[in-house]
C-alpha cells in the first residue's frame, strides 16, 4: 500500500480537503474552509498545515472562537447541511470559547467541525499553559466538557488514530438524523508528529446523503389518518427547507388544502401569500395559525422537534382526541408527542402521501375558514407595520421597514431576545431560505456572525441582521470579519436601553423587570426596572462603537429615516450598521398562546402572587399526548 508521511495535522487538512458530499446527483465538497485563531495549542500544528498548502483549505481569521462557531452552523443551515466550515483553536480559553457556539449547532441539528487544541498527550511537560489539572483522573482536559454538546467526540493520542476519529466524524456530520457538532481534540504535540498514512485516506471520498422513505404499511397508515380527519394541520418545521421539501409541500397544500403553520425553523416553508400558509405558530404564532391549532383533530409534524415554543408548552393543540402523524429522517423526533412515526426524509415522505391522497381534500367550509384567518392576520401584520407610535418607534415597525425594503431573495437573520419572536409572527417571507432565525439556543450575539456565515455561504444574497443592543454588546467583533473578507452586511441595531425581551417577561410574572434597563441606579436599590427607570442614561454610543469597528454607520431616530438609511445602504461597499432607538414597552401581542414560565409559589409581591394564580389557571391547559 502507497503511504505518504506527514504530521497529523497536514493529514488532516488534506483529509477535509478531499471529502465531499452529494444529494439528488449534485456532488461538491463538504468542507469550504476553516475558520482559526491561533494560539500554542494548534499555531505549530494544524496552522502549520494551513499555511504550508493554503489552496487546500481556504483559513479565515475570526476574532471571537464562539463567533467562529456561529458562522460556521449559520453557513451550513444556509447550505441546507450540505457543506459547512471547519473550526480550529488553541488550548484553554481559546477551546472553551467554543462550548457555546458547539450546543447551539448541536441543538440546531446543524454540521460543525471543532478542532480545539489539546495538553500534550505525552504529558511531560505537565502542567502547561492553560492545563486543567484533576487529581483523581490524568487524562482529563477543558475539552471534555465538549462531550455532552457535540454530536461526535473523540481525542487523538496518536497519530494513526486520525484515520477512524476522521472518519466517524464525517460519518456524523453528513448524517441528516444525526448531525451537530462534532469535536476532534487534538493534543498539540500529536498534531506536529508524523506518520506514513496510507493514500488511500487523501482520495476524493463522496458521502451520499440519501432519501429515506418510511416503512409502507406507517404511509397507508398516515395516509388513512389523513382521510378521516376533519380539520388536519401541517406543522412545518426546519426538515421541510433542509431537504428542499418546499415544493412538494406547496403542492400538496395546494391540491389538498391543509393548511400549515410554521415553527422559527420551518419559517419560509412556504411563501407567506400561499393560499394554504397560516403563519407562525405557538409561542410567538400568529392568531390564525393559533386558532386552528387549537381545534384541530390531526396534526401532520414535518421535520419539527416539538420544541416547547411551538407546543405553547403543550397548551397548543387542545382538541379532544387529537391525533399526530410526524414526518422525521430521525426517529426520536418522529416519535414524538405519541404520535404515527414516518421515519424518512421530508420530501420523499410528502410526495409518497401525496401520492396515496389523490383524490382528497378537506372541506370547502374548513378552507373558507383558514382563508378568512388568512386575511384578517395579513391585515394585523400591515397595522403593527404602519403603527406610528411615538417619539420612538415601536419595533413592529422598524421590522415593516426592513421587510418591504429588502428583495425577495435578501435573507434576515436574528437570534435572540424580543426581536425573534416579532418576527416569527410578522415578517413575510418570500423564499425558503430568506428567513434565519437562530432559536433552538436562542443565543445572544449569534446574529452578526451568523450573518456572516450565511453572506459566506450565499454572497448573491443580501444579508440583514437585525440585533438588539443586548446581544450587540455580547458579541459584535465579527463585524471587523466582514470587513476582512469583503462580506458585506447590514446590521439593523435595534436599541431599546436594555433587555427589553427579559424585561417584558419580568413585569408579565410580577417583579418589574429586575435588571434589565441600562440606566445608572435611581436610588440605591438592587436595580429592578422602577429603580432604573428615572435613572441617568449610561454614555454608551453603539452606533460610535460599530464605526470603530470599520462599519459604515447611519444613526436614525424615526422609521422614515430608516427607510431612507435602508435605501442609501446598498450603495456601501462594506458592513453597515443603522442605529435606531425604539419604544421599549411597546411589544407585538402573544395572540391566544402561552409560554410556561414558572412563578414562586409564595412571595412578599401581591403581582408575583397575581402572576402565579394565572400561572396556575394556564397550566391546566396543558394535555398530555401519548
Amino acid at each position: 500500500m502507497k503511504t505518504v508521511r506527514l504530521t497529523m495535522a497536514q493529514a488532516l487538512v488534506r483529509f477535509l480537503a478531499a471529502q465531499q458530499v452529494e444529494r439528488d446527483g449534485a456532488a461538491h465538497r463538504f468542507f469550504e474552509g476553516c475558520f482559526g485563531i491561533f494560539g500554542h495549542g494548534n499555531v505549530t500544528g494544524v496552522g502549520q498545515a494551513l499555511a504550508e498548502e493554503p489552496s487546500l483549505l481556504t483559513y479565515y481569521q475570526a476574532r471571537n472562537e464562539q463567533a467562529m462557531v456561529h458562522a460556521a452552523a449559520g453557513f451550513a443551515r444556509m447550505r441546507n447541511r450540505l457543506a459547512t466550515l471547519a473550526c480550529t483553536t488553541s488550548i484553554g480559553p481559546g477551546a472553551t470559547n467554543m462550548v457555546t457556539g458547539a450546543a447551539a449547532a448541536t441543538i440546531n441539528r446543524l454540521p460543525v467541525l471543532l478542532l480545539p487544541g489539546d495538553v500534550f498527550a505525552s504529558r511531560r511537560p505537565d502542567p502547561v499553559l492553560q492545563q486543567l489539572e484533576v487529581p483523581s483522573r490524568g487524562d482529563v482536559s477543558v475539552n471534555d466538557a465538549f462531550i455532552p454538546v457535540s454530536r461526535y467526540w473523540d481525542r487523538v493520542q496518536r497519530p494513526e488514530q486520525l484515520v477512524p476519529a476522521a472518519l466517524a466524524a464525517m460519518r456524523v456530520l453528513t448524517d441528516q438524523a444525526e448531525t451537530g457538532a462534532v469535536t476532534l481534540s487534538l493534543p498539540q504535540d500529536v498534531q506536529t508528529e508524523a506518520y506514513d498514512y496510507p493514500s488511500e485516506f487523501f482520495e476524493p471520498r463522496v458521502w451520499h446523503v440519501a432519501r429515506p422513505l418510511p416503512d409502507v404499511a406507517a404511509l397507508d397508515r398516515a395516509a388513512e389518518s389523513v382521510r378521516t380527519a376533519k380539520r388536519p394541520v401541517i406543522v412545518a418545521g426546519g426538515g421541510v427547507i433542509y431537504s428542499a421539501a418546499t415544493d412538494a409541500l406547496a403542492s400538496f397544500v395546494k391540491r389538498t388544502g391543509v393548511p400549515v403553520a410554521e415553527t422559527q425553523a420551518g419559517k419560509g416553508s412556504l411563501p407567506y401569500d400561499h393560499a394554504g400558509a397560516l403563519g407562525a405558530i405557538g409561542v410567538t404564532g400568529t392568531l390564525s395559525a393559533n386558532r386552528i391549532a387549537a381545534t384541530a383533530d390531526l396534526v401532520i409534524g414535518i421535520g419539527t422537534r416539538y420544541s416547547d415554543f411551538t407546543t405553547a408548552s403543550k397548551t397548543a393543540f387542545a382538541g379532544e382526541g387529537i391525533r399526530f402523524v410526524n414526518v422525521n429522517v430521525a426517529s426520536f423526533d418522529a416519535l414524538k408527542m405519541g404520535g404515527l412515526a414516518l421515519a424518512g426524509d421530508a420530501r420523499a415522505t410528502v410526495e409518497a402521501l401525496d401520492e396515496r391522497l389523490r383524490g382528497w381534500t378537506v372541506d370547502a367550509a374548513y378552507r373558507d375558514e383558514c382563508e378568512k384567518l388568512r386575511g384578517e392576520w395579513d391585515r394585523e401584520v400591515s397595522r403593527l407595520y404602519q403603527l406610528g407610535h411615538g417619539p420612538l418607534p415601536a419595533q413592529s415597525e422598524v421590522i415593516g421597514a426592513v421587510n418591504e425594503l429588502s428583495g425577495a431573495r435578501d435573507v434576515v437573520v436574528c437570534a435572540a431576545g424580543s426581536m425573534p419572536g416579532d418576527l416569527h409572527k410578522l415578517w413575510r417571507t418570500r423564499d425558503p431560505k430568506g428567513y434565519h432565525v437562530e432559536y433552538g439556543y436562542s443565543t445572544m450575539g449569534y446574529e452578526i456572525a451568523g450573518g456572516l456565515g450565511v453572506k459566506m455561504a450565499d454572497p448573491t444574497r443580501e444579508v440583514y441582521v437585525m440585533v438588539g443592543d443586548g446581544s450587540y454588546l455580547m458579541m459584535s467583533q465579527e463585524i471587523v470579519t466582514s470587513i476582512q473578507e469583503h462580506k458585506k452586511l447590514t446590521v439593523v441595531l435595534v436599541d431599546n436601553q436594555g433587555f427589553a425581551s427579559i424585561g417584558g417577561l419580568s413585569r408579565d410574572k410580577g417583579t418589574a423587570g429586575f435588571g434589565t434597563r441600562y440606566r445608572y441606579r435611581s436610588d440605591g436599590s438592587l436595580g429592578d426596572d422602577a429603580a432604573h427607570k428615572d435613572g441617568e442614561a449610561l454614555p454608551v454610543d453603539l452606533a460610535l462603537n460599530a464605526e470603530g469597528l470599520g462599519a459604515h454607520v447611519f444613526r436614525v431616530k424615526s422609521v422614515e429615516d430608516l427607510r431612507d438609511a435602508l435605501v442609501a445602504a446598498r450603495k456601501v461597499d462594506r458592513t453597515v450598521v443603522i442605529h435606531i432607538p425604539t419604544d421599549r414597552y411597546v411589544g407585538v401581542p402573544s395572540y391566544e398562546s402561552w409560554w410556561e414560565v414558572p412563578v414562586a409559589e409564595v412571595s412578599k409581591s401581591p403581582e408575583v402572587e397575581a402572576a402565579r394564580r394565572d400561572h396556575e389557571r394556564e397550566s391546566a391547559k396543558r394535555k398530555w399526548h401519548l
